[in-house]
């Protein structure tokens, strides 16, 4: 049975925008998650609520360590594996995968979707988010070790040729997200050490403790301040900085 979350950890700003799309689209009771890339758990606290199972998987030990501790905090099961997807047995599988903000870092996403797709019993559930367009590539998509931002219909057609069924894609983040990222923007160029320590998988690993607000109190803050953006960006589905996208495994 899903399990109840008491403190679920703070979102940041876009990360509330996004889990007012992605909670919509996620089942009731979720069985077996897998979350791919989970950060420092904020997700990853709020899928385990829904889950019967909950595995994350993450790159950054220092991430791993926190969203593991969010977990025991939060009050909720589940399991966080500090490594790569194939630290997994090779037969685990789930049904729903979730990866956030994840695929736009990794240089073969074919093949990425490929192995998050083999993840999947039959008829499970893929769900991913990203930036979207192309064109708005950008100085801090340079710093947090972005590859490519992601069209609408140029996302689809990966999901499909991954085996996905039922695919299915929607905008988000009209109109605090185009804000958002002008300053974020604005901010590599001042600080151009951002886009140039590290290799891309360092700016990878560092991506995910940016920005990251730590106290219930600024979660507070962060819901107040995004609520009426979030209720705005639902009449908006077409439109927006952000992208969320899913698909079905045959079966």
């Amino acid at each position: 049975m899903p399990n109840t979350a008491t403190t679920p950890p703070p979102l940041t700003l876009y990360g509330s925008l996004r889990w007012d799309v992605v909670e919509p689209l996620l089942p009731g009771a979720a069985g077996r998650v897998l979350e791919v890339g989970c950060g420092q758990g904020a997700a990853g606290v709020r899928l385990a609520a829904r889950a019967a199972a909950y595995t994350g998987v993450e790159l950054d030990a220092d991430s791993a360590a926190t969203a593991e501790q969010r977990l025991v905090e939060a009050g909720v099961p589940g399991t966080v594996v500090h490594g790569p997807l194939d630290t997994l047995p090779a037969a685990e599988r789930f049904d729903l995968v979730c990866a956030f903000e994840v695929i736009e870092h990794i240089e073969d996403d074919a093949a990425a979707l490929r192995e998050w797709v083999a993840r999947l019993r039959p008829g499970g559930t893929l769900l991913l988010s990203t930036p979207a367009w192309q064109r708005r590539f950008g100085p801090m998509d340079e710093a947090v070790g972005h590859f490519r931002r992601y069209d609408p219909p140029a996302l689809a057609a990966l999901l499909r040729d991954a085996g996905l069924n039922n695919v299915g894609l929607r905008l988000y983040g009209v109109p605090l997200g185009y804000a958002l990222e002008a300053a974020r923007n604005q901010l590599a160029r001042r600080r151009p050490g951002l886009r140039e320590e590290g290799s891309t998988a360092d700016r990878t690993a560092r991506s995910g403790r940016l920005f990251q607000p730590t106290t219930a109190t600024q979660g507070t803050l962060v819901r107040a301040a995004t609520w009426p953006f979030r209720k705005a960006q639902r009449a908006f589905p077409r439109t927006g900085t952000g992208l969320v996208a899913w698909g079905r495994a045959p079966g």
